[in-house]
């Protein structure tokens, strides 16, 4: 399953809310996801580098969220779309209603498919 890496308190900011970890992660658990993971972008930059806790590395001190979501939930692998989701899972945001725009049939755009394609010319 993907993990989307999100900064926490941007995350909490598209909320409309700051959650405590244990909230947050009992959220998730509601929802279906999970939180797996926290941490920042220096031990992600340490990690990487194979350096020594004592060490300094470069990045932020900012508190990242690893969200692990399903593979087939397209909508949930950005910030935007994990917010969005939750706002609605929690009721604060009402469910959004798409409807089917009528395009008249003539300014309907037309593809047509060969069934062999041509041959490129290479250089």
């Amino acid at each position: 399953m993907p993990t989307v890496s999100v900064g926490r308190d941007r995350l909490f900011a598209a909320l409309g809310r700051v959650y405590t970890q244990d909230e947050f992660e009992a959220l998730c658990f509601d929802f279906g996801i999970e939180l797996d993971d926290v941490t920042t972008e220096k031990a992600i930059i340490r990690k990487e580098k194979h350096l020594e806790e004592d060490v300094e590395a470069d990045g932020d001190d900012e508190v990242i969220y690893k969200i692990e979501v399903a593979a087939n939930r397209y909508d949930l692998l950005c910030l935007e779309g994990i917010a969005r989701s939750l706002r609605i899972f929690t009721g604060s945001e009402a469910t959004p209603i798409f409807k089917i725009a009528s395009i008249p049939r003539g300014s309907m755009l037309q593809m047509h498919v060969r069934s062999r394609p041509h041959k490129l010319d290479h250089m």
